[in-house]
């Protein structure tokens, strides 16, 4: 009996010190970088990951991944130029705003609490507010002045006043799901929410921004969660998709939510499960942030990103966070599966690709038989891991090396062919679009191989390639177009604005140094006929002092600038948002 206390207490010292030993090289490790000398001793990044350009003295952007004071009331902005008297309506963004409670810190950027964000323009004046999203886990953490709901990043620790055994135990609690909300808005039946991944969402008042009622999908259909980026038809119906987790594994469902309708509640009553896919594992499903849609079809892009749900679930009891679980697994393809959105039928065809990531669909339709698909793609699937805080406020040295070894975003075409079948013969390009060189070969084994086509020019990688893409959603979301906005990653977070021509591939830039543009978001003139008809907002930050945010707005056609709406409060770089028309 003694023996083996003797042997528990070596393997509990053993642990011990393995793990003192760890933190003590990481410190070491990072002392080491601010040592002459010593930084020829730290490792290098890949040569893989290092295929663009690698900038020098990239400026720190710290400040504007700090903790900001919100502004509930409306203030006035300084308007320099024009602000185009048509535009009456609300540009709504959402974002990480919080850090920190008491002594407890964040790890990841998306951990941060959801600042909500309203930019008011009529009549060519503007006013700025925002509030911080009244969800459980900010109460909770404002409650107890520490971080006591974990995130994507961080694990919250044991209550400190619990004792050590109470501490022990609480590490086989379940995870409990957060609902901080801080990605985007999106619209069901009319009503606009805040949206992450998870289970719930909450509605909020886009007047006021107040919150006013948490949502949980699971309470109408089968599914734990859906994405942050759901696709519109004209009649409000909107579609979206969520994972569901059972004692078979895991399914990637597609949903339908019904447009406002008598005999219906004005939340998610009336919604339904289209149809669910089955993993290639269903142990370690792919993660996916959003898909594509065309008049007929939805598009769900299965890429080797995966979820290992052993690890998800575990991760409290071993004292990880929630992205630890998330792996880059490039041994495997991406994979494309098409649903019928009208019938729920997924289509038996099977298409892939070499293994990529992508985050965020361009746009996609259909032509002559076949599906376009338009996607902003990496070639690794590392960025999740390297945007934490800590990687966001270095400076110098160290802020370079990150952004060296962060994979590069680019767009890309693909082209699907449905009538595929055994008398499809082998080894042709079954692509008959004359204006797109991206290939569909059928393989021996039945599979059709796709081999994107860029959609942009030679030399694109100088500004840092391209994310967070938008269109003229109203008038060309799922049909043939011909321009997509985004921003350039000359830096950790975007330091530009891109208007690309698909057609062309020729491409139009706004950027101002020391400037940090947000998604774009078109807006078109009443009554447009041109595709470009419109303006771009976006919301621009700078990490300078003497430099108030604003916001921008940009000719579409030209790209040239009408003018900017300066607000004197420091405003964070965020995620995504919608315009609200008045």
């Amino acid at each position: 009996m003694l023996s083996a206390r003797r042997n528990m207490f070596a393997k509990i010292l053993l642990s011990a010190a393995s793990l003192l030993l760890a933190h003590l090289l990481h410190f070491l490790c990072s002392l080491m970088q601010f040592i002459p000398g010593f930084k020829h001793y730290l490792p290098s990044p890949s040569k893989e990951r290092t295929l663009c350009h690698r900038p020098r003295g990239l400026q720190c952007i710290s400040p504007l991944v700090q903790s900001v004071e919100e502004t509930p009331e409306p203030i006035p902005a300084k308007i320099k130029g024009q602000i185009p008297q048509w535009i009456n309506g609300n540009l709504l963004r959402n974002g990480p705003g919080k850090f920190e409670f008491g002594n407890d810190k964040f790890n990841h950027w998306f951990d941060g609490m959801a600042l909500l964000h309203q930019f008011q323009l009529a009549h060519g004046t503007v006013t700025y507010r925002s509030r911080f999203l009244q969800s459980s886990s900010y109460l909770r953490n404002s409650q107890h002045s520490r971080i006591v709901a974990s995130e994507f990043g961080t694990l919250a620790m044991p209550d400190p006043c619990k004792s050590l055994f109470g501490r022990f135990l609480s590490r086989f609690e379940p995870p409990q799901p957060s609902d901080n909300c801080n990605v985007n808005y999106v619209l069901y039946k009319g009503d606009y929410y805040v949206s992450s991944e998870n289970i719930c969402m909450h509605k909020v008042d886009p007047e006021t921004l107040e919150t006013k009622e948490k949502v949980d999908w699971s309470k109408f259909i089968a599914v734990n969660g859906a994405t942050a980026h759901p696709h519109y038809e004209s009649d409000g119906t909107t579609y979206n998709m969520g994972n569901s987790y059972g004692k078979h594994g895991s399914s990637y469902n597609i949903i339908r939510v019904p447009p406002q309708e008598s005999g219906h509640g004005d939340t998610l009553e009336g919604a339904k499960v289209l149809c669910s896919i089955p993993p290639t594992n269903r142990a370690k499903p792919s993660y996916y942030h959003s898909f594509g849609m065309t008049e007929n079809y939805i598009i769900f892009i299965e890429q080797p990103l995966k979820l290992n749900l052993l690890k998800i679930i575990t991760s409290k009891l071993c004292g990880k966070a929630i992205f630890d679980g998330i792996s880059w697994e490039p041994q495997h393809n991406t994979y494309f599966h098409v649903v019928n959105k009208h019938t729920g039928e997924v289509l038996p065809g099977s298409w892939c690709s070499q293994p990529f990531v992508s985050f965020h669909q361009i746009n996609a339709f259909e032509e002559r038989g076949c599906v376009v698909l338009d996607l902003c793609c990496q070639d690794e699937g590392t960025s999740l891991a390297l945007y934490t805080l800590q990687n966001l406020r270095r400076s110098g040295q160290g802020l370079d090396q990150v952004y060296a070894s962060v994979p590069r975003a680019f767009p890309r075409r693909f082209v699907l062919p449905l009538d595929v079948d055994s008398d499809t013969p082998v080894g042709k390009n079954l692509n008959p679009l004359p204006y797109t060189q991206a290939k569909a070969v059928k393989g021996a084994d039945g599979k059709v191989w796709c081999t994107h086509e860029n959609l942009h020019p030679e030399g694109f990688e100088k500004v840092g390639g391209l994310e967070f893409p938008q269109i003229n959603y109203s008038g060309y979301n799922g049909r043939r177009y011909r321009y997509f906005y985004g921003c350039g990653f000359g830096h950790l977070l975007g330091d530009s604005l891109i208007k690309v021509d698909v057609e062309t591939k020729n491409f139009k830039i706004w950027q101002e140094e020391g400037c940090y543009p947000s998604e774009p978001v078109f807006v078109p003139v009443p009554n447009a006929t041109a595709e470009d008809s419109g303006v771009i907002l976006s919301v621009v930050v700078s990490p300078a002092e003497d430099q108030s945010a604003f916001l921008l707005v940009l000719d579409a056609e030209t790209f040239q600038e009408l003018g900017r709406a300066e607000v004197g409060v420091p405003v964070p770089y965020g995620f995504h948002g919608v315009f609200s028309a008045h």
